[in-house]
Protein backbone atom coordinates (compact mmCIF):
# COMPACT_ATOMS: atom_id res chain seq x y z
CA UNK A 1 0.00 0.00 0.00
CA UNK A 2 1.40 3.57 -1.04
CA UNK A 3 0.20 6.19 0.92
CA UNK A 4 1.10 10.01 0.06
CA UNK A 5 1.21 11.99 3.13
CA UNK A 6 0.84 15.22 1.22
CA UNK A 7 -0.82 14.59 -1.93
CA UNK A 8 -1.99 18.49 -2.70
CA UNK A 9 1.75 18.66 -4.67
CA UNK A 10 0.54 15.76 -6.69
CA UNK A 11 -1.99 19.17 -8.43
CA UNK A 12 2.02 19.87 -10.20
CA UNK A 13 1.94 17.04 -12.62
CA UNK A 14 -0.55 19.07 -14.38
CA UNK A 15 2.18 21.10 -15.60
CA UNK A 16 4.19 18.92 -17.51
CA UNK A 17 2.16 18.75 -20.31
CA UNK A 18 2.13 22.46 -20.37
CA UNK A 19 6.22 22.12 -20.83
CA UNK A 20 5.73 20.68 -24.12
CA UNK A 21 3.15 23.55 -25.21
CA UNK A 22 5.27 25.90 -23.89
CA UNK A 23 8.63 24.35 -25.78
CA UNK A 24 6.28 24.69 -29.06
CA UNK A 25 5.13 27.78 -28.83
CA UNK A 26 8.86 28.95 -28.47
CA UNK A 27 10.16 27.26 -31.11
CA UNK A 28 7.63 28.94 -33.30
CA UNK A 29 8.30 32.73 -32.31
CA UNK A 30 11.92 31.67 -33.11
CA UNK A 31 11.03 30.74 -36.66
CA UNK A 32 9.38 33.61 -37.06
CA UNK A 33 12.62 35.75 -35.84
CA UNK A 34 14.32 33.72 -38.44
CA UNK A 35 12.18 34.71 -41.09
CA UNK A 36 12.37 38.10 -40.43
CA UNK A 37 16.74 38.03 -39.92
CA UNK A 38 16.66 36.39 -43.70
CA UNK A 39 15.92 33.06 -45.20
CA UNK A 40 15.26 30.26 -43.27
CA UNK A 41 17.63 27.43 -45.13
CA UNK A 42 20.26 30.14 -44.94
CA UNK A 43 19.77 30.48 -41.45
CA UNK A 44 20.64 26.77 -41.18
CA UNK A 45 23.38 26.93 -43.15
CA UNK A 46 24.99 29.83 -40.96
CA UNK A 47 24.21 27.61 -37.46
CA UNK A 48 25.48 24.27 -38.84
CA UNK A 49 25.81 23.64 -34.58
CA UNK A 50 22.18 24.20 -33.67
CA UNK A 51 20.08 20.92 -33.27
CA UNK A 52 16.49 20.97 -33.40
CA UNK A 53 15.47 17.78 -31.79
CA UNK A 54 18.24 18.45 -28.94
CA UNK A 55 15.54 20.79 -27.41
CA UNK A 56 12.60 18.50 -27.83
CA UNK A 57 14.94 15.94 -25.58
CA UNK A 58 15.57 18.55 -22.71
CA UNK A 59 12.13 19.26 -22.04
CA UNK A 60 11.24 15.32 -22.23
CA UNK A 61 14.24 14.86 -19.65
CA UNK A 62 13.40 17.83 -17.60
CA UNK A 63 9.96 16.85 -17.63
CA UNK A 64 10.74 13.43 -16.40
CA UNK A 65 12.68 14.65 -13.57
CA UNK A 66 10.19 17.21 -12.60
CA UNK A 67 7.86 14.54 -12.50
CA UNK A 68 9.85 12.11 -9.79
CA UNK A 69 10.33 15.21 -7.91
CA UNK A 70 6.80 15.95 -7.74
CA UNK A 71 6.35 12.53 -6.48
CA UNK A 72 9.10 13.04 -3.99
CA UNK A 73 7.67 15.85 -3.10
CA UNK A 74 4.24 14.38 -2.18
CA UNK A 75 6.04 11.96 0.67
CA UNK A 76 5.07 8.47 -0.85
CA UNK A 77 5.31 6.29 2.41
CA UNK A 78 5.00 2.35 2.14
CA UNK A 79 5.24 -0.39 4.52
CA UNK A 80 2.23 -0.29 7.33
CA UNK A 81 2.12 -2.81 10.14
CA UNK A 82 0.86 -3.00 13.73
CA UNK A 83 2.64 -2.03 17.10
CA UNK A 84 2.03 -2.58 20.47
CA UNK A 85 2.46 1.09 21.93
CA UNK A 86 2.60 1.20 26.03
CA UNK A 87 1.59 4.48 28.07
CA UNK A 88 1.27 5.33 31.65
CA UNK A 89 -2.26 7.19 33.07
CA UNK A 90 -5.47 6.20 34.33
CA UNK A 91 -8.97 5.57 33.16
CA UNK A 92 -11.45 7.81 33.88
CA UNK A 93 -15.11 6.85 33.50
CA UNK A 94 -17.53 9.83 33.22
CA UNK A 95 -20.94 9.35 34.24
CA UNK A 96 -23.47 12.47 32.68
CA UNK A 97 -26.89 13.29 34.02
CA UNK A 98 -29.67 13.95 30.85
CA UNK A 99 -32.54 13.63 33.19
CA UNK A 100 -34.89 16.88 32.32
CA UNK A 101 -33.44 18.51 34.78
CA UNK A 102 -29.98 19.05 33.14
CA UNK A 103 -31.86 21.39 30.91
CA UNK A 104 -32.35 24.45 33.96
CA UNK A 105 -30.77 27.72 33.24
CA UNK A 106 -29.10 28.42 36.09
CA UNK A 107 -25.99 27.87 34.13
CA UNK A 108 -25.42 29.33 30.68
CA UNK A 109 -27.02 28.23 28.58
CA UNK A 110 -28.37 25.25 30.66
CA UNK A 111 -26.99 22.62 32.77
CA UNK A 112 -25.92 20.08 30.61
CA UNK A 113 -24.60 22.43 27.97
CA UNK A 114 -22.49 23.73 30.31
CA UNK A 115 -21.55 20.13 31.73
CA UNK A 116 -20.78 19.21 27.96
CA UNK A 117 -18.07 22.12 28.03
CA UNK A 118 -16.40 21.48 30.76
CA UNK A 119 -16.18 17.82 30.29
CA UNK A 120 -14.92 18.95 26.04
CA UNK A 121 -12.20 21.17 28.29
CA UNK A 122 -10.95 18.40 30.30
CA UNK A 123 -10.22 16.12 27.80
CA UNK A 124 -8.05 18.88 26.19
CA UNK A 125 -5.83 18.60 29.55
CA UNK A 126 -5.71 14.81 28.91
CA UNK A 127 -2.20 13.16 27.41
CA UNK A 128 -1.79 9.32 27.77
CA UNK A 129 -4.64 8.90 30.03
CA UNK A 130 -7.90 7.14 29.14
CA UNK A 131 -11.80 8.25 29.06
CA UNK A 132 -15.18 6.49 28.75
CA UNK A 133 -18.35 8.38 29.19
CA UNK A 134 -21.98 7.28 30.23
CA UNK A 135 -25.15 8.84 30.27
CA UNK A 136 -28.03 8.20 32.42
CA UNK A 137 -31.33 9.23 33.63
CA UNK A 138 -33.80 6.58 34.80
CA UNK A 139 -30.91 3.88 33.51
CA UNK A 140 -27.52 4.31 32.18
CA UNK A 141 -25.79 2.81 29.36
CA UNK A 142 -22.13 3.22 27.48
CA UNK A 143 -21.71 6.14 25.34
CA UNK A 144 -18.33 5.87 24.65
CA UNK A 145 -15.93 2.99 26.10
CA UNK A 146 -12.50 3.76 27.66
CA UNK A 147 -10.44 5.09 24.78
CA UNK A 148 -7.30 7.62 24.22
CA UNK A 149 -9.10 8.71 20.78
CA UNK A 150 -10.13 12.06 21.88
CA UNK A 151 -11.73 13.32 18.91
CA UNK A 152 -13.98 10.45 19.04
CA UNK A 153 -14.79 11.18 23.06
CA UNK A 154 -15.73 15.00 21.69
CA UNK A 155 -17.61 13.51 18.57
CA UNK A 156 -19.87 11.12 20.95
CA UNK A 157 -20.08 13.98 23.84
CA UNK A 158 -21.50 16.68 21.41
CA UNK A 159 -24.05 14.33 20.24
CA UNK A 160 -25.48 13.70 23.70
CA UNK A 161 -29.28 15.45 25.01
CA UNK A 162 -31.95 14.68 26.74
CA UNK A 163 -33.72 12.89 25.04
CA UNK A 164 -30.12 10.13 24.50
CA UNK A 165 -32.01 8.44 27.54
CA UNK A 166 -35.28 7.21 26.72
CA UNK A 167 -36.36 6.96 30.66
CA UNK A 168 -36.52 9.50 32.90
CA UNK A 169 -35.46 9.79 36.25
CA UNK A 170 -31.88 10.11 38.02
CA UNK A 171 -30.41 6.80 38.67
CA UNK A 172 -27.09 7.29 39.93
CA UNK A 173 -26.57 4.20 41.66
CA UNK A 174 -26.91 2.34 38.48
CA UNK A 175 -24.69 5.01 36.50
CA UNK A 176 -21.61 4.10 38.89
CA UNK A 177 -22.47 0.32 38.63
CA UNK A 178 -22.36 0.98 34.61
CA UNK A 179 -19.35 2.45 35.56
CA UNK A 180 -17.23 -0.41 37.41
CA UNK A 181 -18.38 -2.78 34.71
CA UNK A 182 -16.93 -0.58 32.10
CA UNK A 183 -12.81 -0.77 32.23
CA UNK A 184 -11.13 -1.95 30.46
CA UNK A 185 -9.18 -5.29 31.79
CA UNK A 186 -6.00 -3.91 32.06
CA UNK A 187 -6.83 -1.04 34.77
CA UNK A 188 -6.54 -2.59 38.28
CA UNK A 189 -5.76 0.68 40.53
CA UNK A 190 -5.73 3.56 38.46
CA UNK A 191 -9.08 4.24 38.15
CA UNK A 192 -11.81 6.99 38.67
CA UNK A 193 -15.26 7.65 38.08
CA UNK A 194 -16.76 11.59 37.99
CA UNK A 195 -20.50 11.35 38.23
CA UNK A 196 -21.97 14.76 36.79
CA UNK A 197 -25.82 15.45 38.14
CA UNK A 198 -27.71 17.59 40.18
CA UNK A 199 -28.25 14.64 43.00
CA UNK A 200 -32.17 14.50 42.67
CA UNK A 201 -31.79 10.59 42.97
CA UNK A 202 -35.19 8.49 42.58
CA UNK A 203 -34.46 5.04 42.00
CA UNK A 204 -31.59 3.66 43.86
CA UNK A 205 -29.15 3.88 46.56
CA UNK A 206 -26.30 5.57 45.18
CA UNK A 207 -23.83 5.44 48.00
CA UNK A 208 -24.22 1.86 48.59
CA UNK A 209 -22.68 1.72 44.76
CA UNK A 210 -20.03 4.12 45.49
CA UNK A 211 -18.56 2.04 48.49
CA UNK A 212 -18.80 -0.81 46.20
CA UNK A 213 -16.62 1.16 43.61
CA UNK A 214 -14.29 2.16 46.56
CA UNK A 215 -13.80 -1.62 48.00
CA UNK A 216 -12.63 -2.46 44.67
CA UNK A 217 -10.14 0.12 44.36
CA UNK A 218 -12.26 2.65 42.47
CA UNK A 219 -12.69 6.20 43.60
CA UNK A 220 -16.07 7.57 42.98
CA UNK A 221 -16.03 12.10 42.73
CA UNK A 222 -19.09 13.69 42.51
CA UNK A 223 -19.82 17.62 40.80
CA UNK A 224 -22.86 18.54 42.17
CA UNK A 225 -25.22 20.82 39.15
CA UNK A 226 -28.00 23.79 39.86
CA UNK A 227 -28.74 25.00 43.41
CA UNK A 228 -30.36 24.38 46.35
CA UNK A 229 -32.29 27.17 45.93
CA UNK A 230 -33.84 25.65 42.83
CA UNK A 231 -34.86 26.41 39.09
CA UNK A 232 -37.47 25.96 36.81
CA UNK A 233 -37.16 23.34 33.72
CA UNK A 234 -37.55 24.72 30.54
CA UNK A 235 -38.92 22.27 27.91
CA UNK A 236 -41.06 23.38 24.61
CA UNK A 237 -41.06 27.09 25.29
CA UNK A 238 -42.89 26.30 28.42
CA UNK A 239 -42.00 25.52 31.54
CA UNK A 240 -41.93 21.83 33.04
CA UNK A 241 -45.39 20.65 35.05
CA UNK A 242 -46.41 18.16 37.00
CA UNK A 243 -49.18 15.93 37.17
CA UNK A 244 -51.05 18.74 39.40
CA UNK A 245 -50.40 21.50 36.94
CA UNK A 246 -47.42 22.72 39.33
CA UNK A 247 -44.53 24.16 38.05
CA UNK A 248 -41.17 21.79 38.74
CA UNK A 249 -38.17 22.93 40.58
CA UNK A 250 -35.26 21.00 40.17
CA UNK A 251 -32.93 21.49 43.28
CA UNK A 252 -29.44 20.68 43.71
CA UNK A 253 -28.95 17.62 46.27
CA UNK A 254 -25.65 18.36 47.96
CA UNK A 255 -26.24 16.50 51.25
CA UNK A 256 -26.53 12.90 48.83
CA UNK A 257 -23.61 13.89 46.63
CA UNK A 258 -21.42 14.58 49.35
CA UNK A 259 -22.20 11.31 50.79
CA UNK A 260 -21.77 9.39 47.85
CA UNK A 261 -17.95 10.88 46.78
CA UNK A 262 -17.08 10.12 51.13
CA UNK A 263 -18.43 6.40 50.60
CA UNK A 264 -16.52 6.24 46.85
CA UNK A 265 -13.66 7.44 48.66
CA UNK A 266 -13.50 10.30 46.77
CA UNK A 267 -14.31 14.28 46.82
CA UNK A 268 -17.57 16.26 45.91
CA UNK A 269 -16.99 19.74 44.15
CA UNK A 270 -20.17 21.78 43.48
CA UNK A 271 -19.99 23.02 40.12
CA UNK A 272 -19.16 27.18 39.14
CA UNK A 273 -19.64 28.99 35.93
CA UNK A 274 -15.99 29.06 35.51
CA UNK A 275 -14.28 26.12 35.50
CA UNK A 276 -17.23 23.72 36.31
CA UNK A 277 -15.15 22.08 39.49
CA UNK A 278 -13.60 19.92 37.09
CA UNK A 279 -9.91 21.78 38.19
CA UNK A 280 -9.93 20.09 41.94
CA UNK A 281 -11.13 16.81 40.86
CA UNK A 282 -8.61 16.62 38.06
CA UNK A 283 -5.83 17.47 40.67
CA UNK A 284 -7.10 14.47 43.01
CA UNK A 285 -6.98 12.37 40.09
CA UNK A 286 -3.40 13.26 39.04
CA UNK A 287 -1.76 12.01 42.52
CA UNK A 288 -3.27 9.14 42.01
CA UNK A 289 -0.63 6.18 40.78
CA UNK A 290 -0.57 5.77 37.05
CA UNK A 291 -0.72 2.50 35.52
CA UNK A 292 1.02 1.33 32.36
CA UNK A 293 -1.30 0.38 29.51
CA UNK A 294 -0.44 -1.45 26.12
CA UNK A 295 -2.34 -1.00 22.60
CA UNK A 296 -1.99 -2.03 19.51
CA UNK A 297 -1.41 0.84 16.85
CA UNK A 298 -0.37 1.41 13.02
CA UNK A 299 3.05 2.12 13.45
CA UNK A 300 4.64 5.29 11.34
CA UNK A 301 5.18 4.73 7.36
CA UNK A 302 8.50 4.18 6.35
CA UNK A 303 9.15 7.39 3.86
CA UNK A 304 9.82 6.91 -0.03
CA UNK A 305 10.32 10.48 -1.26
CA UNK A 306 14.35 10.65 -0.64
CA UNK A 307 14.73 7.84 -3.80
CA UNK A 308 12.53 9.72 -6.19
CA UNK A 309 14.65 13.27 -5.27
CA UNK A 310 17.53 11.04 -6.10
CA UNK A 311 16.15 10.13 -9.97
CA UNK A 312 15.02 13.49 -10.39
CA UNK A 313 18.27 14.58 -9.47
CA UNK A 314 20.02 12.36 -12.29
CA UNK A 315 17.74 13.64 -14.84
CA UNK A 316 18.08 17.09 -14.17
CA UNK A 317 21.51 16.41 -14.45
CA UNK A 318 21.70 14.75 -17.71
CA UNK A 319 19.47 17.47 -18.66
CA UNK A 320 21.97 20.31 -18.31
CA UNK A 321 24.61 18.47 -19.50
CA UNK A 322 23.07 17.79 -23.07
CA UNK A 323 22.87 21.35 -24.16
CA UNK A 324 21.10 22.74 -27.69
CA UNK A 325 24.05 21.95 -29.97
CA UNK A 326 24.84 18.89 -32.34
CA UNK A 327 27.29 16.13 -31.36
CA UNK A 328 30.58 17.85 -33.54
CA UNK A 329 32.22 13.97 -33.90
CA UNK A 330 30.03 10.46 -34.89
CA UNK A 331 31.27 7.26 -33.22
CA UNK A 332 30.74 5.30 -36.95
CA UNK A 333 31.52 6.62 -40.39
Amino acid sequence: MVNFAQAQYLLLLLLIPLLFVFHAVMLRFRKKRIRRFGDEALVREIMPSRSGSKGWVRVTLFSIAFFFFVIGLSRPQIGAKLKEHQTKGVEIMIALDVSNSMLAEDYSPNRLERAKLAISKLVDRLRDDRIGLIVFAGNSFVQLPVTTDYVSAKMFLNSITTSSVPIQGTAIGDAINTAIRSFSLQSEKSRAIIVITDGENHEDDPVAAAKQAAEMGIRVFTIGVGSPEGEPIPMDGELLKDRNGEIVVTRLDEKQLQDVAAAGDGVYVRAENSEFGLNPIVDSIRKMDEEEFSSVVFEEFDEQYMYFFAIALVFFVIEMLIGNRRARKRLFN
